[in-house]
């Protein structure tokens, strides 16, 4: 077992860069969190070395890669709302897109050869047909996918070139939180489904807004596939193992292979709270696919990875055991 290899995690102190940083330490790598700290949280690092930085700064990237000579580079850093990526496009291609272009940049720079990124289903668009698999075309339908499909194509490209390999890891909706309540989504205003049931039901929210209930659907809302954070996290390490091992470049989707609906998801956060939710309709938001499903078996197959978390209520009740830990403890 490799015992304290330095890793950069780009986004260390957000909420999947902090359950990868816990997870790579319990693998024996030392992760050193890099974080602007806009939506990560200082507290959240516990495994490692912190270092204040924006992806958009190359000097400080580059002082702390000197600092640390890192092996390998976990890249999270990174907008992910896709309603506002459609309002502000600009903010998601300058620091997702740009940002992504200046941390592969460093990596070729100092010869750190092995890139893990942190992607998403949102690089899909559209699909007819599900589960959706790696070979599904990718046509996103919102500027926040654009964002990580631009990335990805860097990462091709250079990875042909011979002058990094990668594994670009296409989360399809994270949600959870660490089983001991270490750490946890701790957005102020959190976009996702979960987090923000998470923050209704605990009194830091007024209501959950259901963003059209008219798709082609069971029951009209959008259907979402679900993967436990911290199983996103020991993904994480298996991309780094395998990279390490001279695995080739791939991309991966990380899910656990079956779909909610939003008023599915509800019912469950009410069934675990033991309270209604409080709920209005809102318009479609543009930008949304109406299902995402993921196919995961290739990342079984590549990296031996499974979800340990395969029901949603399962994964929910680690998001509400975190929620109730930090709101009433």
């Amino acid at each position: 077992m490799t015992h304290q290899i330095p890793i950069l995690v780009t986004g260390g102190a957000g909420y999947i860069g902090s359950h990868a940083c816990k997870a790579l330490k319990e693998a024996g790598y030392l992760p050193i969190a890099y974080d602007n700290l806009e939506n990560g949280h200082k507290h959240a690092v516990k495994w490692g070395p912190f270092e204040y930085g924006d992806i958009l700064d190359s000097a400080a990237l580059y002082k702390v890669i000197e600092k640390y000579s890192p092996k390998a580079i976990l890249h999270f850093a990174a907008y992910i709302s896709v309603g506002e990526s459609v309002s502000s496009p600009e903010k998601y291609y300058r620091n997702n897109s740009a940002g992504g272009f200046n941390v592969i940049e460093a990596a070729t720079k100092y010869g750190i050869d092995n890139f893990i990124f942190s992607s998403t289903a949102a690089v899909y668009g559209v699909q007819e047909q599900h589960p959706i698999t790696e070979d599904s075309s990718t046509n996103p339908i919102n500027p926040y996918g654009h964002s990580k499909l631009i990335v990805e194509q860097m990462l091709r490209d250079l990875s042909a070139e011979g002058k990094l390999k990668y594994v670009a890891l296409r989360y399809f909706n994270a949600a959870g939180a660490d089983i001991s309540c270490e750490i946890g989504c701790e957005h102020v205003k959190p976009h996702n489904l979960v987090p923000i049931l998470m923050n209704v039901q605990s009194g830091r929210q007024d209501k959950l807004q259901i963003f059209g209930t008219d798709y082609d659907t069971e029951d009209g809302t959008p259907i979402r596939d679900y993967a436990h954070v911290s199983d996103i996290a020991r993904a994480h390490v298996l991309a780094l193992d395998y990279l390490l091992k001279g695995g080739a470049s791939v991309a991966l989707n990380l899910g656990i292979g079956k779909g909610y609906s939003i008023k599915q998801v509800i019912d469950i956060v009410e069934s675990i709270s033991g309270k209604q939710v409080p709920a209005e309709v809102a318009p479609r938001r543009a930008g949304d696919p109406p299902i995402l499903i993921a196919d995961p078996s290739m990342a079984k197959q590549i990296l031996g990875w499974e979800a340990e978390f395969t029901n949603l209520e399962d994964i929910i009740k680690t998001a509400w055991n975190w929620q109730f830990a930090r709101t009433f403890a």
